[in-house]
């Protein structure tokens, strides 16, 4: 019994809507705002939008991993983790293995340093492929 009336109480208090005063109510009365200023955007030759994110590493290893191969990528500055998770996650499903992020380095199984490179090219990076 004492469940069904916790139950009640919350549906009551879901229904109930609270009115709050709008914010922005003032500037509904105000019709001649300017626009802004427009920020031009940089293309390149091809048109798409010009981005620099900086260099990126992509190194093929074996060590310690009992002679399978693993694409690396690391030397990731200006963009936190949760930016680097979803940009492995694309790459393991654009390359249909396995990988994960460790201290900041992206690690694919098997070497796809190609499909890798194309991915963080699209992605504005510039890779190199650096190492032996």
């Amino acid at each position: 019994m004492d469940d069904m009336s916790r139950k009640k109480d919350k549906a009551a208090r879901l229904g109930e809507e609270i009115e709050l005063p709008n914010a922005f109510g003032a500037l509904d009365s105000l019709e001649d705002l300017p626009s802004g200023p427009e920020v031009p955007v940089k293309t390149s030759k091809r048109g798409q939008k010009k981005m620099n994110r900086g260099r990126v590493d992509i190194i093929r290893q074996t060590a310690h991993r009992g002679g399978k191969a693993v694409t690396v990528v690391n030397n990731f500055t200006g963009i936190g983790l949760p930016e680097i998770q979803e940009l492995a996650k694309v790459m393991r499903k654009a390359c249909g293995v396995g990988g994960s992020v460790k201290n900041g380095s992206i690690e694919i199984q098997g070497d796809k340093r190609d499909e890798v490179k194309r991915i963080l090219i699209e992605a504005g990076f510039n890779p190199v492929f650096a190492g032996g």
